[in-house]
């Protein structure tokens, strides 16, 4: 079987985004501006209130997809279409933004902390003006699976044996783990061959490959080689860490803030229909 290996490793730089809000950007930033199919990955994390209370009030996106994932606190949203809801310590939402939704997204703390991550995924040409969608998963709905001895993978998108997350995204055939180590356990964990991928460490260390092993510490995000697999290890205090994956499109990218497209005429074109108000 070949093993993934680590191609490139960097941490995120902090950052501000919406209203003022304080985070630590991994994907999105000049070492790594993107790993196709990933345009961005954010870390939102804190207690302190004042870092996030302005939140992200309303903002349009068209042409990718957003994947918001609660580790800690809450995340109250609507959009233009009259959707709302309230995502909890857990859950997930998977927005395909499409042809253009305005949407706020509103942090709220819980028991004093607020954290989660949020990634976004490109859309190839032919989908980029779909309608809207959400998928959103409650924590009860995301599947947890044992892979090997004190290792356990929460599942929003992908498969592990028998096991398979609820997000439907066939653009990119995505997978998104998130991943629990106890001391010094490890596994090996199947991956589709081609997929791009990525190991974020967000707590303790982990060893990452078969021939020639990296430890990455809490913050170090890893590119993975091409591969049927990855080994991770954990070191002496254990390790969460999100494993993330998917079918790169190889097509232009042309962004512009919250619009992503194949080319300069599409930016316009997504501006002016924004200033018209048809999102």
């Amino acid at each position: 079987m070949p093993f993934r290996e680590v191609i490139w490793t960097g941490r995120g730089v902090a950052t501000q985004d919406g209203a003022g809000v304080k985070l630590t950007r991994i994907i999105g930033q000049p070492d790594l501006p993107d790993l196709d199919p990933f345009l961005l990955l954010d870390e939102f994390s804190s207690d302190d209130p004042k870092a996030y209370v302005a939140g992200f009030p309303d903002h349009p996106h068209r042409g990718f997809e957003t994947v918001t994932y609660m580790l800690a606190g809450r995340m109250r949203h609507q959009d233009s279409k009259g959707n709302q809801g309230l995502l909890q310590a857990g859950s997930v939402q998977w927005m395909t933004a499409g042809r253009g939704i305005v949407h706020s997204e509103m942090p709220e703390q819980e028991r004093g902390l607020l954290r989660g991550f949020q990634l976004w995924i490109n859309l190839p040409g032919r989908e980029k003006m779909r309608p809207p969608r959400y998928q959103e998963f409650a924590p009860e709905l995301i599947p947890s699976a044992a892979i090997g001895a004190g290792v356990g993978a929460k599942i929003v998108a992908g498969e592990i044996g028998a096991t398979r997350g609820p997000v439907e995204a066939a653009a990119t055939q995505p997978i998104y783990f998130d991943l629990a180590f106890e001391a010094e356990a490890g596994a090996d964990i199947p991956l589709p061959q081609d997929h791009a991928a990525f190991v974020y460490v967000y707590e303790g260390d982990l060893h990452i490959g078969q021939a020639a092993p990296r430890r990455l510490e809490r913050g170090d995000l890893g590119v993975l080689s091409s591969g049927a697999a990855v080994r991770l290890t954990a070191g002496g205090a254990g390790a969460r860490a999100l494993l993330v994956g998917g079918r790169p499109l190889g097509e232009p990218i042309v962004r512009y803030g919250p619009f992503v497209m194949n080319t300069r005429e599409e930016i316009r074109q997504a501006m002016a229909d924004f200033q018209a108000g048809k999102f």
